[in-house]
């Protein structure tokens, strides 16, 4: 009775680890004793979603997990071994494209990653060329490690997927014969958003999926190119398309948000990016006659920036020695937030390239600074009026002190 009830809790502990079940199978028994422990599939494939899911390697490959003979289980009715570069979306997407069975696993995962991934520059290179060089399933999550996008370990978490993409893409040999660069993951690495993500581990900022797609991955066109930066950039955007710019850009198929900003090396962008002088990128396409007010536009814009942001900068400064000084700044706090909200405004209207509209609003800004810097000069003018009046105090107080110090003395005599 007791080896009865002890071998049910082992089965029952089994039943609960999928892969403790695994690892009963003769097809990891067999592998791990040749594989190395380190980086051998069968030694790594616990952290595989798929594994801890419960299924096994019969789900995949096909055969017989009790077998020992892998003759015998290559003979047997759907026996599938490893799929090649040709073979391999197919072969995930049994399941990953049946809504029905992966509904009783991850009813949040789509089913359409097949359909997208014909439409993309690897699958249309897969399928209609035959180049088995181009990325497939496993090119991307890998075989027996496959994990979670939002597992630290998977090759499709956000902080991993730059460099995921960058194995073939950064590899100049290996790209050779596709007339594409191979710097965009350098170039991303130094920008703006790679700085972010890979710097700062900010999951908030982009990586190579979230402009390029990620089954249906391609690069993105002229015309779509502001769409893609406007799915976070939506203010940016929406003054861009509102804005002459917009037809302009059209007319000469320049890409729109990548005109100014680049698309891999994006850098962080500052004021002196808007003007009529050099480093400004207005100049790159505006001259004094070139029939247009875009230089006059562009002097306006730099002008109302620089005033605004110099009062802003001027009166944080001032607040600041008030703030060191103890004074009570809480409401100059305030309308100094205001001034630098102002100041965010102004800056993203410049894609508008609406003079009129930031002269507005650098004004009011520009008040507000100016408000901020005279409440805390007064502040500080207070500050020194209160220690001099303590000093006088002091003084008195001393005096009188002393005062009383000798005519005590003297009725003491």
């Amino acid at each position: 009775m007791k080896n009865a009830i002890l071998l049910l809790l082992i089965l029952d502990a089994a039943t609960m680890n999928p892969v403790a079940v695994a690892a009963q199978d003769n097809c990891l028994t067999c592998h791990q004793e040749f594989e190395n422990e380190e980086t051998g599939p069968s030694h790594t494939i616990a952290r595989d979603v798929h594994i801890q899911k419960g299924l096994g390697c019969i789900d995949c490959h096909g055969g017989d997990a009790a077998l020992d003979d892998m003759d015998e289980v290559r003979e047997l009715p759907g026996w599938l071994g490893a799929p090649g570069p040709l073979d391999a979306p197919g072969f995930c997407a049994r399941c990953h494209s049946d809504a029905t069975y992966m509904h009783e696993h991850d009813p949040s995962l789509p089913t359409d990653q097949l359909a997208k991934y014909k439409t993309s520059i690897h699958g249309q290179r897969l399928y209609k060329q035959r180049d088995v060089k181009v990325a497939n399933c496993v090119s991307c999550h890998g075989v027996h490690q496959i994990g979670d996008a939002r597992m630290p370990h998977s090759s499709t978490h956000p902080l991993n997927l730059a460099h995921t993409c960058a194995k073939c893409h950064a590899d100049a040999e290996y790209m050779a014969g596709y007339g594409i660069p191979t710097d965009q993951f350098e170039d991303y690495r130094r920008s703006v958003h790679g700085q972010a993500l890979l710097g700062r581990k900010d999951l908030g900022a982009p990586a190579c999926n979230d402009c390029h797609g990620n089954h249906g991955a391609a690069p993105p066109g002229v015309t779509s190119l502001s769409f893609v930066c406007g799915n976070c950039h939506a203010i940016q955007a929406e003054l861009f398309n509102r804005s002459p710019h917009r037809a302009a850009f059209e007319e000469n198929d320049f890409p729109m948000c990548e005109t100014c900003h680049s698309h891999h090396l994006i850098e962080q962008p500052n004021d002196q990016m808007v003007g009529a002088r050099e480093p400004a990128l207005c100049v790159n396409c505006h001259s004094d006659d070139d029939g247009t007010q875009g230089l006059a536009v562009a002097a306006g814009m730099s002008l109302a920036i620089e005033k605004l942001a110099g009062a802003s900068s001027e009166a944080r400064t001032v607040l600041d020695d008030a703030v060191a000084k103890g004074m009570m700044t809480t409401d100059e706090e305030f309308r100094l937030k205001e001034v630098q909200q102002t100041l965010i405004a102004t800056r993203t209207q410049v894609h508008a390239f609406a003079l009129d509209t930031i002269l507005t609003l650098a004004d009011v800004g520009y008040d507000k600074a100016m408000e901020v810097r005279a409440n805390s000069a007064a502040l500080i003018d207070e500050y020194y009026f209160r220690r001099k009046g303590l000093g006088l105090a002091t003084l008195f107080i001393t005096v009188l002190v002393v005062g009383l110090w000798v005519y005590i003395r003297r009725l003491e005599d």
